[in-house]
């Protein structure tokens, strides 16, 4: 039996996925230790959480070389708590950059190593899936296409379905949202989805704005913001001219659900919205340095995920200097202004979520952790 598991997720959505899997675990045995790096909602589920995600609000090459010195020292503090705790199984949640170097480093105290939600080892190098076999002794991935690509390379896989599939539920029909956060119920809503790190909204958020509002303006839209649990409103307020906008969090699969369209920045959140069917366009700008790095290793036409799981382009991208106020607003306008078109994209959408398997992804999750020991 396993009675310890260290577990590392080091964003928003690992947040979220990871807690689904500390509750299976706790369910199956309430007397286990669950400790390492995760959010709120891991720490809701029972979990000991040493370092939060909110703490690791960082990405790209720039940002992370100026947090070498924090991250450094996190490394050497969670590898003495491996040292005195002793945990039978370490769990990776997506975060790459930091897991598998972290993995290396640890792997010498005989521990089993879970990866659970690969990182987009399809999108990087092959590189990064031998070094993958070389520290890991399972993957649980979430995509059907993950456990073929792992296993031609001999890395033991075991598709469990996505997690998503567990959470993707409104918490109030569209009435009842809009009385609650004082939209008008007779306008279309307009969603903004500008992501959990500062740094990233601070590129993203201004541009998706004034596009929206452009938008809003022609059509007579409420525009709503959904506000990642990382963050707060009193962010948005200080740093953005917000007025007129809603502002809306611990609502976000409402805000995607309810939205006519939704400009959403690359990540999870493009598939969450997808999983609605809810029409959208990904937007992502980074720093320059770190996007013509990303250009020489990525190797797939597209960067959203929802396109990427599709295998097309079933929603525009707007990327680095194509993200434009004029370029997403004009992008907005013809979607909204084309019936047919906008039929095409949900019908689309909505068929995704026929790829992430069957609920329950948590569960088979915790019970292949609990058979590693």
């Amino acid at each position: 039996m396993v009675n310890r598991v260290m577990v590392i997720a080091g964003e928003a959505s690992g947040d979220l996925h990871g807690s689904g899997l500390v509750r299976e675990l706790r369910r199956k045995n309430p007397s286990i230790d669950v400790f390492g790096v995760g959010g709120d909602r891991m720490k809701q589920e029972g979990m000991t959480v040493v370092y939060h995600v909110r703490e690791l609000g960082f990405m790209g090459f720039v940002e992370v070389v100026k947090h070498l010195p924090f991250i450094k020292v996190m490394e050497h503090t969670l590898e003495q708590i491996v040292k005195f705790k002793k945990p039978e199984v370490l769990v990776l949640i997506d975060y790459p950059g930091f897991n598998l170097r972290f993995a290396r480093r640890i792997r010498r105290y005989g521990m089993k190593i879970v990866y659970y939600i690969s990182p987009q080892v399809w999108a990087w190098h092959a590189s990064r899936i031998r070094k993958i076999k070389a520290l890991v002794d399972k993957m649980l991935v979430v995509f059907p296409f993950e456990k073929d690509l792992y296993e031609r390379e001999g890395v033991s896989t075991e598709f469990v379905g996505h997690p998503l599939l567990e959470v993707l539920e409104p918490h109030f029909e569209r009435k009842h949202f809009c009385k609650r956060y004082g939209i008008d119920p007779a306008k279309e809503i307009l969603g903004l989805v500008p992501g959990s790190r500062r740094q990233e909204i601070e590129r993203i958020f201004p541009v998706m704005l004034e596009a929206g509002r452009r938008t809003a303006r022609e059509r007579g839209m409420e525009i709503v913001v959904a506000v990642a649990p990382t963050l707060d409103e009193e962010y948005f307020r200080t740093m953005y001219p917000v007025e007129g906008v809603h502002l809306v969090q611990g609502a976000t699969y409402d805000v995607m659900a309810h939205s006519a369209f939704a400009m959403v920045t690359s990540g999870t959140a493009t598939l969450e919205t997808a999983c609605f069917g809810t029409p959208m366009m990904v937007v992502y700008k980074t720093s320059w340095l770190t996007y013509l790095i990303g250009r020489l290793l990525v190797r797939v036409n597209t960067i959203g995920l929802v396109n990427i799981v599709a295998g097309r382009t079933i929603v525009p991208e707007f990327i680095q200097h194509r993200a434009t106020v004029a370029a997403l607003a004009g992008k907005a306008r013809e979607i909204l202004g084309d019936t047919k078109q906008l039929h095409l994209m949900r019908s689309s959408l909505l068929s995704l979520r026929e790829r992430l398997g069957k609920p329950g992804a948590s569960r088979r999750a915790a019970e292949h952790v609990l058979q590693m020991a």
